[in-house]
């Protein structure tokens, strides 16, 4: 086990991870690395980093809730699909070898990030119909497929949401806002599965959740303040990490 020592570098690791995720998401690819090298056990990194993630995703979902940057009508009928589809992934890794699946997600992640980062003018303008019938043949299933890969893998699980609100026509600082709604309903499924686990280093994933909590705090601030095209700058980053992680792994 290791030693108080370890948060000297974990705090505002943890924090950076926060600051990231609020504004595009990939913020597991910061604090999954970190858990390990601090030495913790495989079970342990996975469920310590649902701990402080919920503490990162609370924050982030409620800058952009009270800001109206969260489309509740549209989100609010996804959740429960996200959670079913988290279930089912967690479900199928122990019939499927997610190695296998690494490097298909790192190159689809990799197509998604070059098709925003290409169309100039995607996710800039807010261009959100309504619940359409599109709007919903989209994002219902978007919702479960999404949450299934949560539950199955994980990392760029908000990157895809992103990607699948800013598809059906919101900008990308209300795509954050919708991503990270519903990211935070994901985390805390997983939390109170963990919980029952008895796996949480909580000493370790208390302070590095408040740290996760602040920095997403200022990341959605930052997000609301600069825009879209701030944004769409983040974004673009997180992608080539999400992929390198995958694809590297």
């Amino acid at each position: 086990m290791p030693g108080p020592e370890v948060l000297l570098y974990g705090l505002p690791l943890a924090f950076l991870a926060g600051f990231i995720d609020a504004v595009a998401g990939g913020g597991g690819t910061i604090t999954l690395p970190t858990l390990i090298f601090m030495g913790l056990p495989a079970a342990q990194v996975v469920a310590t980093n649902k701990l402080l993630a919920i503490f990162g995703s609370a924050s982030s979902t409620w800058q952009y809730w009270r800001k109206g940057h969260v489309e509740r009508s549209l989100v609010l009928r996804l959740i429960p699909l996200a959670l079913l589809g988290s279930a089912l992934g967690a479900y199928l890794v122990h019939f499927v070898n997610p190695d296998a699946f690494r490097t298909l997600v790192g190159v689809v992640i990799l197509g998604v990030g070059v098709l925003v980062l290409v169309n100039k003018r995607f996710g800039l303008e807010d261009r959100y119909p309504g619940l359409t019938p599109r709007t919903l043949a989209l994002t219902l299933p978007g919702a479960l497929i999404i949450g299934m890969y949560d539950g199955f893998l994980g990392p760029g699980t908000g990157t895809f949401l992103m990607f699948l609100f800013a598809l059906v026509g919101f900008n990308l600082v209300r795509s954050s806002g919708n991503a990270r709604t519903i990211n935070f309903a994901t985390n805390l499924g997983a939390f109170l599965f963990f919980l029952i686990g008895g796996q949480m280093v909580w000493w370790i994933g208390l302070p590095m959740g408040v740290a996760n909590a602040l920095g997403a705090t200022l990341g959605a601030r930052m997000a609301m303040l600069r825009g879209s095209g701030f944004v769409k700058v983040m974004y673009g980053v997180i992608v080539v990490l999400v992929a390198a992680r995958l694809l590297m792994q």
